[in-house]
């Protein structure tokens, strides 16, 4: 299962459009952001999971890979 969300980075003063795409798949459970992510977004993925077990939900037991696209530019 793939789902897209879009966001903005800025470079300068100009936004740049960013595609999120996250997938689940089978395999070992994990969580992981790639796309040249800098460390506070890295950080995200313990902050997603604190937040859904404050709200009882679980993550799935499956591998989910969150992609920032493109890769060339840094995320804030």
């Amino acid at each position: 299962m793939v789902s897209r969300a879009y966001t903005v980075a800025f470079q300068g003063v100009e936004a740049r459009i960013v595609e999120v795409q996250c997938a689940v798949t089978a395999g070992l459970p994990g969580f992981s952001i790639v796309g040249l992510a800098d460390k506070a977004v890295s950080e995200a993925r313990d902050r997603v999971r604190t937040a859904l077990s404050a709200m009882a939900i679980a993550l799935p037991s499956k591998r989910i890979t969150v992609n920032l696209s493109p890769a060339d530019l840094l995320k804030e």
